[in-house]
């Protein structure tokens, strides 16, 4: 007899984590994935298309929970879950990530005493400040199986005192992923739609609110962006937040037509990493491009005092920076002067055939 897990996603890069757990429990014998969509986030790309990409069928549950502060997301999607689990309860709740609905489906699936699984489990920031890294420590502490994406997860899940027995390391998902949409990806090449030539160019993203949000920090991003551009056109797909506070105070102008500088609206996955995989280097504030430079030994500037993937660092082509280091890193990688990385161990592709067979080994 089959059994049901629930795979949970609240946005674009939750479903890309899911799908690859998603075929591989289809292609077990006695797994039957559920997909629930909470609703969290809107995503204009989340279009009928990108579930094609990753052969994933609509949404068995979409709870359409929407925005809101992460008190109001979090009770909504505990609330909306909670009945579904209470009509039919699965035989495990897997969850991915720090997002809200990471913690809500948590906290309502072990509150009916059901199993819950954590994929990337054990990452760490240390930055309270962060609400993922609050999002992530509570939902380690509760879920029964932790997998992790490297040794440091390993590492912090065990300085805080988790039992081994429920950790197990499986790799980073993200690579599965990108390999398979990499024929998608290969297939494109739109540097080419920004007059852009391959290796000759940079992707910028960034939409923290301790880079973006005040002008006293702002206003020296720009500096440094349009300083940097200089030397290398730099493509800067502009987040709503960056977007606004740009215009907000003042520097939305002065930025646009500064030379090499190359803006455009949010692009999805495939296109997106068809320019990654063809730049010369990255800059960055967010978390996963931090993962997938590393895997395509791209260079990788990432403008934050932590990360939460040291990994990395230690091992790949990350390296953390302020604002006032940028202009420096930038020169240094264009001259040849940056560490080339390797993959590190389990970052191969196969991490969701790991985790069926963790599942097999622990559930039967």
């Amino acid at each position: 007899m089959s059994r049901v897990f629930h795979l949970i996603a609240a946005a674009r890069p939750n479903f890309m984590k899911i799908a690859p757990i998603y075929h591989a429990m289809k292609a077990a014998d006695g797994y039957t994935p559920v997909i629930v969509h909470t609703g969290q986030h809107y995503d204009a790309n989340m279009s009928d298309s990108f579930f094609v990409d990753l052969g994933l069928p609509a949404p068995d549950f979409n709870l359409e929970v929407g925005s809101g502060t992460h008190a109001q997301q979090t009770g909504a999607v505990m609330i909306a879950y909670e009945q579904i689990i209470t009509d039919t309860p699965p035989a495990a709740t897997i969850v991915v990530g720090d997002v809200n609905s990471t913690i809500a489906c948590t906290l309502a699936a072990k509150k009916l005493c059901l199993p819950v699984a954590h994929l990337e489990a054990g990452l760490r920031s240390r930055d309270w400040g962060m609400p993922e890294e609050i999002n992530r420590i509570v939902t380690d502490s509760i879920s029964d199986i932790l997998w992790t994406p490297s040794p440091d997860g390993d590492d912090n899940l065990r300085n805080e005192g988790v039992a081994p027995e429920r950790i197990t390391r499986v790799g980073n998902v993200m690579m599965d992923s990108y390999e398979l949409m990499r024929p998608r990806i290969e297939a494109e090449t739109p540097r080419e739609e920004f007059g852009l030539a391959e290796k000759g160019y940079g992707i910028v993203t960034l939409h923290r609110p301790s880079n973006v949000d005040a002008k006293e920090t702002l206003g020296p991003l720009v500096d440094a962006l349009k300083a940097s551009a200089a030397r290398i056109p730099l493509l800067f797909p502009l987040h709503p937040r960056t977007r606004k506070n740009l215009d907000t105070h003042g520097l939305l102008d002065d930025f646009l037509s500064a030379t090499g500088i190359h803006v455009s609206e949010p692009i999805n996955y495939i296109r997106f990493m068809g320019l990654v995989r063809e730049a010369a280097l990255v800059i960055t504030d967010s978390g996963g491009i931090q993962e997938e430079t590393t895997y395509l030994d791209i260079p990788c500037i990432t403008l934050r005092e932590n990360t939460e993937r040291p990994v990395t660092v230690t091992e790949g082509t990350n390296r953390l920076a302020t604002i006032a280091d940028l202009q420096g890193y930038v020169d240094d990688i264009l001259a040849g002067n940056w560490q080339s990385g390797v993959r590190p161990d389990l970052w191969d592709g196969k991490s969701a055939a790991r985790v069926v067979d963790d599942l097999k080994k622990r559930l039967g």
